[in-house]
């Protein structure tokens, strides 16, 4: 009896060392994630930003130690633009999102400038001023809607169903806009304060990229992914000063 349960005790052990010791045979290879990171740059001559003109808005103009600029283009040290949304637009399966995105409406300002979320995302829009405001998403592609919001109003929440990148706008100060960009894909990034973007998580695969700015347009790139590796790809647009 104990002969026999030692024998048994014999093929476990090599057939557990086999598997150990032949991996291409016993185990399969498990792909790990990797990343697309690079810059957003410009040539050219981009156009002046101008200070905005709060006077008729005091509750908001005593907020600001210094005029706020325009934001449509938005450069930074060494050539580099801020907010381009750069996101996978083709390639990608994505994922679905449940958290919120959070918009807020602060010193008659727009926070973030561009607003990044996937199709049916939660959008909560806050009011964190002390006067009202008008919020004007102009959809497109997605239904339009032009809502009042008052101060200490709770926030509006939304979702959109389609892709689309859209404009908003206040009614009551003009000089409130920014951008809701619905993307189809959970891979996507907004360039940073020197103009850097990464998305990370990728699927080993081919992809098309692209980086969208709201003056200069967008543009596209093929790039792989290779398991566990980081791929590099970089964006210059093209700066007209007007």
């Amino acid at each position: 009896m104990h002969k026999r349960n030692f024998s048994i005790l014999a093929v476990v052990f090599l057939v557990s060392s086999a598997a150990s010791t032949l991996p291409g045979r016993f185990t399969a290879h498990i792909a790990a994630p990797g990343t697309i990171e690079g810059t957003i740059s410009y040539t050219g001559t981009p156009p002046k930003m101008k200070p905005i003109d709060m006077a008729k808005e005091p509750s908001c103009a005593k907020q600001h130690a210094t005029p706020v600029m325009t934001q449509s283009v938005s450069v930074r040290p060494g050539n580099t633009l801020e907010d381009v949304v750069v996101y996978v637009s083709a390639g990608d399966k994505g994922g679905p999102a449940s958290q919120s995105v959070r918009y807020d409406q602060k010193g008659c300002e727009y926070i973030p400038h561009v607003a990044t979320m996937q199709v049916n995302q939660p959008l909560e829009i806050y009011n964190n001023d002390q006067t009202s405001h008008n919020i004007h998403p102009m959809a497109k592609v997605n239904p339009e809607w032009n809502k009042s919001q008052p101060p200490g109003s709770p926030p509006l929440k939304v979702t959109y169903a389609k892709a689309e990148f859209i404009p908003v706008k206040c009614n009551v100060h003009p000089w409130m806009h920014g951008y809701f960009a619905v993307l189809g894909t959970s891979h996507y990034s907004v360039s940073d304060g020197h103009g850097k973007f990464s998305l990370k998580g990728l699927p080993p695969g081919k992809y098309t990229l692209t980086a969208w700015q709201e003056r200069f347009g967008t543009q596209t790139q093929e790039v792989t992914v290779t398991s566990g590796q980081t791929a590099k790809v970089n964006f210059t647009f093209k700066a007209v000063p007007y």
